[in-house]
């Protein structure tokens, strides 16, 4: 009998839904916040001129979602012990979806970008979010193809974002790049509150108290990097006092975020896992992926459509190849994990 106690106390935890289930809940929620990352990039001289603004200023649809999105990323693991990793994903999907039907009903440039950084605060869990529920609901053996499917699903977002988009743009309104997001949000909401659950440990761990000091640190380095990159050309760069001080606040902010974070014994950022080689090898390449991938996002579009005057949907054609060898990189990568 104490064997037999003992050993279906070893057992690992298993969902009680089938876990491809669980995968395409997940996966449409980071599907729809990885769209709307390049879905509105081709709708900027749509929403610049219906909006009676600049290019240039319409630009911040993009920054202030990415900033956001940025920004909340290292809470996700406290939030998500804090609040249940199951009512944390959903309230997220909610918040994102809601804020998806605020920005097409925005009638001004200023609620738009307050409506996409509300947006940014609901999607920047997703994908860390969704990954660990992954993890955790495949056993080690099914992993490697889970995470396969998951990134072809990431990928794939980017490479129809400014296709869709375009298409909208030019046949509808761009107001409807965003109302996209409802139905997705919609399904993928009902699909987590009747797979999804958490695993007993999460049920019974108790989140540590949240680092507010590094965390501010993180929002003021990043927040006047960012400010920083998209105002310096129009403010001839450090030749302007505002550049200077922009640049002054986000190096003090860095390093002071640096000393806190890794003298903290429950920092907001733990920098200590980047002593194991392979995770910081994995992390440099991720972050060259990424800078390549979307350091193009907000000027090949206006480059495409304003000095060779493509239509919305021609432009999103010529962006959306670049991610088709991330599918078969995905496919690939499945195969050898």
């Amino acid at each position: 009998m104490a064997e037999g106690v003992s050993v279906q106390a070893a057992q690992p935890w298993k969902p009680a839904a089938n876990p491809w289930l669980i995968a395409v809940a997940v996966m449409s929620a980071t599907f729809m916040e990885v769209l709307d990352t390049s879905v509105a990039n081709v709708s900027l001289t749509h929403i610049a001129g219906n909006l009676s603004v600049s290019t240039d200023q319409a630009t911040w649809v993009l920054t202030s979602y990415l900033v956001s999105n940025a920004v909340i990323l290292p809470a996700t693991g406290w939030l998500g012990r804090f609040f249940g990793r199951r009512r944390f994903l959903i309230g997220c999907i909610t918040i994102f979806t809601i804020a998806s039907a605020l920005c097409g009903l925005a009638n001004s440039l200023g609620l738009l970008i307050l409506a996409r950084i509300l947006q940014g605060v609901g999607g920047g869990a997703l994908q860390p979010v969704a990954q660990a529920v992954l993890l955790e609901t495949f056993p080690p053996e099914k992993r490697g193809s889970a995470m396969s499917v998951y990134a072809m699903g990431v990928v794939v977002a980017p490479i129809l974002g400014p296709t869709l988009g375009g298409w909208i743009t030019d046949n509808y309104s761009w107001r409807w790049v965003f109302y996209i997001n409802l139905p997705i949000g919609i399904v993928a909401i009902l699909m987590c509150l009747r797979f999804l659950e958490d695993p007993p440990y999460l049920k019974k761990a108790r989140a540590a108290d949240i680092d507010f000091i590094g965390f501010g640190f993180l929002t003021l380095w990043i927040g006047c990097l960012q400010v920083l990159l998209d105002k310096g050309q129009d403010e001839d760069w450090f030749s302007s006092d505002f550049i200077r001080w922009l640049g002054f606040l986000a190096v003090i902010g860095f390093i002071a975020f640096l000393v806190w974070e890794l003298t903290r014994e429950h920092p907001i950022v733990n920098l200590r896992i980047l002593k194991d080689r392979n995770l910081f090898i994995g992390v440099i390449l991720n972050f060259s992926v990424g800078a390549v991938l979307y350091g193009t996002t907000a000027v090949l579009p206006q480059f495409l459509q304003l000095l060779l005057g493509y239509p919305s949907l021609q432009a999103g054609l010529v962006m959306s190849p670049r991610g088709i060898g991330a599918i078969i990189g995905s496919v690939v990568a499945g195969r050898i994990l």
